[in-house]
């Protein structure tokens, strides 16, 4: 069958007319100001008895709410002796309930690696026991839990659960729909599990290819775009009765450094700033968003300090706060990245960071140093009592919101008929298939026949799992393959072959009727190009299938390749979707959320925003 761009290519020039318009309105303020409207509405009684509350808390009890802490172990009360080892290293304490106990905090993170999620039931039963130490201290506070399930390449919460297509991959997709219904299935799981406060979705733009931090999880370059996914994400997270968290505040998508190793520099002027990054910051306010999560980042055209957003109040308050109209919940990115430590010491960190307009402090390193610290300023008249009565009123307001005086608790029988579910499962796949891009097939290979293609070898890099449950992607692939009828082996080369693993790739792909590569981040002195180029050499037709970014096209064109496609991801739903497409089980639908620009001359676009082909 004769390959066509598809229909959505044909309307890239309407789309873009459309967004320039939307963007021209931000950079003059024709995206008015969120009116008091558009706020999240307060309750007069329900303000009265949350003040009471507060009124009746001691003050190392506010400071406590303040804090989302990480901890470690599977349970609350009795977690792995390595765990307890943890515990006491990093924070001082035994158990979870024991961190709750001494430093009332207000929220706890979830992490894979502390071994909070082993499998659903026991994340319920730990979410509930969580609450139970919270409700048993003197003010009967429950607990805001949160994580961070993106989906895509941020997952914290694994199979059986529900994984979704990322963020690009939902951009590549384009619609609103399937992005709003993804977020309520996965905020729907989540709440099932007791976890209420979600940092999703990256309302991030990313205009720079080589974003180390950012990427696939970004919904693409364009800012109405952006905008609008953000904005359905918002929807079906709170929908599903889980907090929602656009994050990061004021835009982590041109940067050329991660915030987790060093503090990153925008050089967007205010225009730029306003045009590019603030777009899906607005629309998620006027979504009624519930949370915002702060950036490690400078911005010099916003504060001349160059303090990192997080501490800046010209940012959060000046602008978030006062230009933006938002009055929800303000929380910091980690307060262990490297990019808010690099100016000032972990004792003044959190203290900035409330007067610059933030409510929750995430994931001190130190729990101890940074409580006292905020302690100490409030008793010393740094920080005022009624500042911090501000946090915490728009914190409870929030656990009000969520149903969590009413009931913090989730029940075992929830998690067993929602959690991984039939029907979620079969959605995740639909959403997956209509994301799917293909970037080229000169040679009109795809999809494959089983008659003249059955017998397959997928190689390439196997990087893990970003939910530690899922892949590697070569077996992924061969598995899938396997299922709609081919022959496949797998051989995982991985992201840096050497030459005798390429020898092996050689030897392998000979006889076969088709060759399906795995690519992550390819660059141009890349050995999985080099992999690439030796597969071609042998004869044999070679589909390159990019798992993360779909930059990867950009150093394989010119490799002979017969075919290229990005997934966005190398989560399974994401993979068998791919495979599924490859095979004519499916069309070819998603199209490019990001330029693809030439890797020899990276002023000129290689493949633009809207590109993608269909059988």
């Amino acid at each position: 069958m004769p390959h066509r761009t598809s229909r959505r290519t044909l309307l890239t020039a309407t789309a873009a007319a459309t967004a320039a318009a939307a963007t021209a309105a931000a950079a003059t303020g024709a995206l008015a100001v969120p009116s008091a409207a558009s706020a999240h509405p307060t309750n007069a009684s329900s303000d009265r008895r949350l003040r009471r509350i507060i009124a009746g808390m001691s003050l190392e009890e506010k400071v406590g709410q303040l804090f989302v802490m990480r901890v470690y172990g599977h349970s609350a009360t009795d977690p792995d002796q390595a765990d307890i080892d943890a515990n006491l290293k990093e924070i001082g304490v035994r158990t979870a309930a024991e961190l709750i106990s001494t430093y009332h905090v207000g929220g706890i993170i979830y992490f894979t690696w502390a071994h909070n999620t082993r499998d659903p039931h026991q994340i319920a039963d730990l979410s509930n026991d969580l609450q139970r130490a919270a409700l048993a201290g003197r003010s009967r506070l429950p607990l805001l839990v949160s994580t961070d399930q993106e989906h895509g390449i941020v997952c914290r919460v694994g199979e059986p659960a529900t994984l979704l297509p990322g963020a690009m991959a939902l951009g590549a997709g384009g619609s609103r729909s399937d992005t709003r219904r993804a977020a309520r299935i996965a905020g729907a799981e989540l709440a099932a599990l007791g976890i209420n406060q979600n940092y999703a979705p990256d309302a991030d733009v990313n205009v720079n290819p080589a974003n180390p931090v950012i990427g696939v999880r970004s919904f693409g370059s364009d800012p109405a775009a952006v905008a609008a996914l953000v904005a359905e994400q918002v929807k079906g997270y709170q929908g599903a009765g889980v907090a929602s968290t656009a994050k990061h505040f004021p835009g982590h998508g041109d940067t050329s450094t991660d915030s987790h190793t060093g503090l990153p520099v925008i050089n967007h002027t205010r225009a730029q700033w306003e045009e590019l990054d603030a777009p899906p910051f607005r629309a998620a306010v006027r979504a009624r968003i519930d949370s915002i999560m702060t950036a490690h980042i400078v911005v010099p055209a916003l504060d001349p300090s160059e303090d990192p957003a997080t501490l800046s109040r010209p940012i959060l308050t000046g602008i978030l706060r006062e230009e933006l109209g938002y009055d929800g919940v303000v929380v910091t990115d980690s307060l262990g990245m490297e990019g808010v430590r690099t100016k000032y010491g972990d004792d003044r960190v959190p203290v900035l960071a409330l007067l610059a307009g933030v409510d929750q402090l995430l994931n001190p390193p130190n729990l101890s140093v940074a409580w006292n610290a905020v302690l100490a300023a409030v008793r010393g008249g740094e920080i005022s009592e009624a500042r911090v009565d501000e946090s915490i009123l728009r914190i409870l307001r929030l656990k009000d919101r969520l149903g969590l005086f009413r009931d913090p608790f989730v029940s075992r029988r929830d998690v067993g008929r929602t959690v991984g579910s039939r029907a979620h499962r079969a959605a995740a796949d639909r959403i997956a298939e209509r994301t799917t891009t293909l970037l080229a097939d000169p040679g009109a290979l795809l999809p494959l026949s089983r008659r003249s293609h059955r017998d397959l070898l997928v190689v390439g890099a196997d990087p893990a799992s970003p939910s530690g449950t899922t892949g590697p992607p070569t077996s992924t692939l061969r598995d899938a393959f396997g299922e709609l009828g081919f022959t496949a082996t797998a051989l995982s080369t991985g992201t840096a072959p050497n030459q005798a693993k390429i020898a092996e790739a050689v030897a392998a792909a000979r006889g076969r009727d088709a060759v399906v590569v795995a690519t992550y981040n390819v660059t141009a002195t890349s050995a999985q190009r080099t992999l690439v180029t030796a597969l071609v050499a042998t004869g044999v037709p070679v589909v390159a299938v990019a798992v993360r970014n779909p930059y990867d096209i950009a150093h394989l064109t010119g490799t002979g390749v017969a075919a290229s496609l990005a997934a966005y991801s190398w989560t399974d739903v994401e993979l068998r979707a791919a495979a599924r497409v490859i095979a004519g089980h499916a069309d070819p639908r998603g199209t490019l959320p990001v330029p693809v620009q030439r890797a020899d001359d990276p002023t000129q676009v290689l493949y633009p925003v809207g590109h993608g082909m269909s059988y």
